[in-house]
């Protein structure tokens, strides 16, 4: 008898559902929800200004800019990854924008292209392994369901520190809520 797969392999399953429908509206859920959460900051992260975004404090990525950008560099690595495309990955701390003026557009693009993607994803494929090279070049392989789950907790973890910069840049007030359920109740308002 074979040993239950591993949670990286299997397709996504819940008890209520007992299939993928809950993980496909899941997946675009969480795309809107990304792309709602990025928005404020962004827009909280303008109201700052850019000099103060730029300033470096104290952050991974340095600059409340740079932590933005490095949501992009990430998404757009992501994106090629699920894509199967083997192209050169930038690194982490890439500045593809080095104003939030310049970043902006660059967000939207990847929020359109995450949502398109979750759009077409069905069991089958959020069941198939990908296969990738990381930054390093180890070569990993996982299930598309947990590639996606880590990348929104990516998201999630990175818009922590950048709404914390915020609250340092400009107070409690220059930092937006980002809270899933505030999205929840404004998408179904």
């Amino acid at each position: 008898m074979n040993p239950d797969p591993s949670p990286h392999t299997r397709p996504p399953t819940s008890p209520a559902t007992g299939g993928a429908d809950l993980a496909l509206r899941s997946y675009r859920s969480l795309a809107a929800y990304n792309a709602w959460a990025n928005r404020r900051l962004h827009d909280a992260a303008a109201a700052l200004g850019e000099a103060a975004c730029a300033r470096p404090a104290g952050a991974f990525f340095g600059s409340l800019t740079a932590t933005l950008n490095h949501l992009v560099v990430t998404d757009r690595i992501w994106l090629a990854r699920f894509a199967a495309q083997d192209e050169p990955q930038p690194a982490l701390d890439t500045l593809l924008a080095p104003t939030l003026a310049a970043l902006a557009p660059l967000r939207l693009e990847q929020e359109a292209r995450l949502a398109a993607f979750t759009a077409t994803l069905d069991a089958q494929r959020l069941a198939a392994e990908i296969s990738y090279a990381n930054s390093s070049g180890r070569v990993f392989r996982q299930s598309l369901a947990s590639a996606l789950d880590h990348l929104f907790n990516h998201q999630t973890h990175h818009r922590g520190q950048a709404h914390a910069l915020l609250t340092l840049l400009g107070g409690r007030e220059a930092a937006p809520c980002l809270d899933l359920i505030a999205f929840q109740r404004e998408a179904a308002g």
